[in-house]
């Protein structure tokens, strides 16, 4: 079965310095350490991006070549993970509950106006009009060690060993102006959908948190990672993957809770995904 990965980790931002993190490098070792043990991937198999190497035309580029290649038959198995900030756009296509879209940082993460520049931030939206063109026949497994940040966005506590993975928009007070324009007040709101929203049952999406909540780059045991990408890890490693899904989810929930970690990660797919193993 051919399989390709692509793992992305960003700790350093471009334009943003003081909003570096710690983590999301050792996430994307991580991440392709169980590939590579547990999934049945090889090295050459999974491309990694890391700080510099992560900028939105790379990481579109390489998702566009996986889809691409999928849809020629070429993959029965992809994997996506990405580790870095996460933020909100205006909401433009009225798809949203909250007006806002969710969005993801790339390494050259830039602001134009009042709004981040569409050519340096990767939306929820993009992700999801990529990802659907996806054969229900392929596997793909979506991994997002961010924070999905929605309305009322419950930032955690200053903890010294923690951080949350967000980056407000350049102007936050701009927005109810941006959404009122993009939405207009007799415009239908349609549930919030989700990335991987209407693909195959096979399609699999993990999240770090609910959309309201925001997920932590910690120190743990002296090293920096994400939280979740931390326990999600360390859970297959000693059960040796046999665990279900469903099962790999309520041990990183419960692991994130006995840690004092203020998130609940997500699993979106079918029953029959949640019960089979990875």
């Amino acid at each position: 079965m051919a399989k390709k990965a692509l793992c992305i980790g960003i700790n350093n931002f471009k334009n943003y310095p003081d909003n570096s993190l710690n983590g999301c490098i050792n996430d994307a070792y991580d991440m392709h350490a169980i590939l590579v043990k547990y999934m049945g991937f090889k090295d050459n198999e999974i491309v990694k991006l890391l700080d510099k190497e992560a900028t939105k035309s790379n990481i579109i580029m390489y998702l566009k070549e996986m889809v691409e290649e999928a849809k020629k038959g070429k993959f029965d198995d992809l994997v996506f993970s990405m580790s870095s900030h996460g933020t909100q756009l205006p909401d433009t296509s009225g798809d949203e509950l909250d007006r806002m879209d969710e969005a993801f940082c790339p390494y050259d993460l830039a602001s134009k106006g009042k709004v981040w520049d569409k050519d340096h931030i990767i939306s929820d939206d993009e992700l999801h009009d990529l990802l659907i063109q996806i054969p229900e026949n392929v596997n793909l497994e979506v991994y997002l060690d961010t924070c999905h940040s929605g309305t009322g966005l419950r930032v955690m506590e200053p903890i010294p060993d923690r951080q949350p993975r967000y980056i407000p928009p350049p102007y936050q007070e701009g927005f109810s102006d941006f959404t009122k324009e993009a939405s207009g007040d007799d415009k239908a709101i349609k549930a919030n959908p989700t990335i991987l929203d209407a693909v195959g049952d096979n399609h699999i999406l993990w999240a770090a948190c609910r959309a309201d909540e925001t997920s932590a780059d910690a120190n743990i045991g002296g090293e920096w990672h994400g939280a979740f990408t931390y326990f999600f890890c360390r859970s297959i490693n000693i059960n040796e993957n046999r665990l279900s899904r469903q099962e790999l989810l309520e041990k990183v929930v419960e692991d994130l809770k006995t840690n004092k970690y203020s998130q609940t990660p997500q699993l979106e797919c079918d029953a029959t995904s949640r019960s089979s193993k990875k």
